[in-house]
């Protein structure tokens, strides 16, 4: 039986993106699966063009929409994931519904207390206006260059936000940014299970919109637990790298990351 691998985007970025990742997976014998989070459409015109149905989803809606798609599989999969996908793997894995997972660029969890600038900027067309926790939002070819594509030509940047962006529910990061503050955040992870699968965190130096120091503040919480957390760091690389032309590199890191761990 082939193993599954479920691959979950984050915010701004269409499930097709992941199309390469799949490609090469499964020349490597994996089943590959990249179902999108709740009101996503199957394309990213039509996902643009209904931007309502995405309006108010939360990450602990995000995360039993996948939770369902874990429970019609035949075995556990591996699950891999981007920016808020990546904190959403975690989650997944905390609760045992994954083998093993690979989080890129993760969407901070709660405990994480490092918020560098360039954080707090990618987050701004979001968190500087409330009303924008029930609605999806859109970023603008600049605020895309600013939060994906500064680590790749001008060029480059503008043939990825037209190609993937999508528009993104507000809620998730109104739910990160208060994580602290809340004693029920849905953006909580069980950091200190012993018999989860094992974890690889990816961190990207250039990365505005999750910082390198945020992936290694998000390894640090993990200190508490015997299962296996690891953290690589690719120091030129920024938030678009899972779907930009360095892609490959992290691809194959990760399926020999995979192959070390026993998958």
């Amino acid at each position: 039986m082939k193993r599954p691998v479920i691959f979950i985007h984050g915010l701004w970025i269409h499930s097709l993106s992941w199309q390469p990742w799949q490609d090469l997976f499964q020349q490597h014998g994996y089943e590959t699966h990249a179902p999108g989070w709740p009101g996503d459409a199957a394309t990213v015109e039509d996902t643009r063009a209904a931007p309502e149905n995405l309006a108010g989803r939360g990450v602990a809606e995000i995360t039993d929409a996948y939770a369902k798609v874990i429970a019609d599989l035949p075995a556990e999969p591996i699950l891999i994931g981007h920016s808020f996908g990546g904190l959403i793997v975690q989650k997944l894995l905390g609760l045992g519904l994954g083998a093993a997972a690979v989080a890129i660029s993760p969407g901070p969890i709660k405990g994480i207390r490092t918020v560098p600038l360039s954080q707090l900027r990618s987050g701004l067309p979001v968190l500087s206006r409330p009303g924008n926790k029930k609605k999806a939002v859109s970023l603008t070819e600049k605020q895309f260059a600013y939060a994906f594509g500064n680590a790749v030509p001008a060029v480059e940047s503008a043939q990825l936000y037209e190609r993937w962006s999508i528009p993104g529910p507000g809620r998730p990061l109104f739910e990160a940014s208060s994580a602290n503050f809340s004693k029920d955040a849905p953006t909580a992870v069980d950091t200190t299970r012993a018999n989860r699968g094992p974890l690889l965190l990816l961190a990207a130096g250039r990365d505005h919109t999750v910082p390198a120091s945020v992936v290694r503040a998000a390894s640090r919480l993990y200190a508490g637990s015997r299962a296996t957390t690891q953290l690589r760091t690719y120091d030129d690389r920024g938030h678009s790298a899972p779907f930009d032309h360095g892609w490959r590199p992290l691809a194959e890191d990760t399926l020999s990351w995979l192959s070390r761990q026993g998958f």
